[in-house]
């Protein structure tokens, strides 16, 4: 199914045309790319307002009359967050989110994925819309695209995803807990999320479920101490793959074996890696 969301389409068109730089030569392009819809635009992004906070930032448009005739028109959202609808329109379906970064200081270019949908999540989402009544936040969308691509995340990545403070965080991620959702593993500082067991098992996955949250604290240390004992030595990156965590938790669960002496650190930062302690 290769049908692209019309108003993540529509969004894109009109923030190309209402953001664009007038004064510099060029059109907006729209191209039909073999994977991707891509909507470019003359001009950087408008000061202040950069990939890094495009989804918190208050709207700024470039030619705010145009913008204006828009929003009049019934073209553009009248609340000027149309960034949103891109996103909700995109990941509501199973797609990636929008991909800014061809963007450059001369334009601004966006991919809109135009990958198979995932029926299974989108049947996920309108049940879980239509038991709330209302539409999944964008925050609680990302979290869940989020989890699904890499199975498990913590807090910390979560604000950097959602481009808010942990305390916005924690509350996104307390919701998505309370309706059965995702799923809490570890405690304080260490807690990591996962998709809930009956998500997995709605999407057809249950042992997806089963190699996530099997993997406690308990059983990483025992993996990476059998990896290590058969190779001599383990990277961040080998935990990452063996232990299908982040690099981020991969980073505590080295440091945690290093600090009880169960590991020794070789080397530094990229180049780091780790033997058993003598």
């Amino acid at each position: 199914m290769r049908v692209l969301d019309h108003r993540a389409f529509r969004e894109a068109v009109i923030n190309a045309l209402t953001h664009r730089d007038y004064t510099q030569l060029g059109a907006v392009y729209i191209r039909w790319e073999k994977k991707a819809l891509t909507v470019s635009n003359p001009g950087s992004f408008v000061e202040g307002v950069g990939i890094d906070n495009l989804l918190v930032v208050e709207p700024k448009p470039r030619n705010p009359v145009l913008a204006d005739a828009f929003k009049r028109i019934g073209l553009a959202e009248r609340t000027g967050r149309g960034v949103d609808l891109i996103y909700q329109g995109l990941l509501r379906y199973g797609r990636r989110a929008p991909n800014f970064a061809r963007s450059n200081s001369s334009s601004v270019v966006v991919e809109l994925s135009c990958a198979a949908a995932d029926l299974d999540f989108l049947r996920m989402v309108i049940e879980q819309e239509n038991s709330m009544g209302s539409s999944i936040p964008l925050d609680s969308l990302l979290v869940l695209s989020h989890l699904r691509a890499t199975r498990r995340s913590d807090m910390r990545e979560v604000a950097a995803l959602i481009q808010k403070d942990s305390g916005a965080a924690r509350s996104v991620l307390e919701r998505l807990v309370e309706a059965g959702l995702i799923q809490p593993h570890g405690v304080k500082r260490g807690r990591t999320y996962t998709l809930s067991q009956a998500i997995y098992q709605y999407l057809g996955k249950p042992e997806g479920y089963t190699r996530q949250a099997g993997f406690d604290r308990t059983q990483q240390e025992h993996m990476v101490l059998n990896y290590v004992a058969q190779h001599g030595r383990i990277r961040n990156q080998d935990v990452t793959h063996l232990c299908s965590i982040g690099r981020d938790q991969a980073s505590r669960l080295l440091r945690r074996m290093v600090d009880s002496g169960k590991l020794v650190m070789r080397g530094e930062r990229r180049w780091a890696f780790y033997e058993l302690a003598s």
